[in-house]
């Protein structure tokens, strides 16, 4: 798979959502935890969200499990009123890794070149054309990314 384009992924609401539809909008992925310590970062994520939506920009909750069970899926809309789209739980790592983590991973590695995530709210922005453009460990909080992100909408 070449680009974000290429994916196909389930919803919260267990339907399909064709990532084609997101051609031309710069695009942040996270993996989230509603009990995870870095919770509080959902308010940060939504806040990009709203500040930058209508000028093409999406970003995108991936609810996963895998790390210390820290997940409830509805619990992030309903706790931290959150409006961004949500994704239904994947693995971002291991055997069953979800094929949209295995091409953020591979297209910009982690410290020392590692391709495993390593914790809850790991961040991957993504420019118009579908393409990785910088990967944020999971302790950079949203607010540092709006610079980068204003940058590739400019593009």
């Amino acid at each position: 798979m070449s680009s974000l384009y290429n994916f196909t992924v389930k919803t919260i609401k267990n339907t399909d959502w064709d990532l084609s539809s997101l051609k031309g909008k710069v695009v942040l992925i996270a993996n989230v935890a509603s009990k995870c310590g870095l919770a509080g970062q959902y308010a940060g994520l939504e806040s990009l969200y709203q500040k930058y939506k209508d000028q093409g920009f999406e970003v995108i909750g991936v609810p996963c499990n895998q790390f210390l069970n820290q997940e409830i899926e509805k619990a992030c809309k309903l706790k931290y009123d959150i409006t961004f789209p949500l994704l239904a739980k994947l693995d971002v790592n291991g055997a069953n890794e979800a094929p949209l983590y295995k091409f953020l991973k591979e297209s910009k590695p982690g410290l020392f070149n590692l391709t495993v995530v390593k914790w809850n709210f790991e961040k991957f922005l993504i420019d118009k054309e579908g393409q990785v453009y910088k990967r944020y460990t999971s302790t950079t909080e949203p607010s540092k990314i709006a610079e980068d992100i204003e940058e590739l909408l400019k593009k």
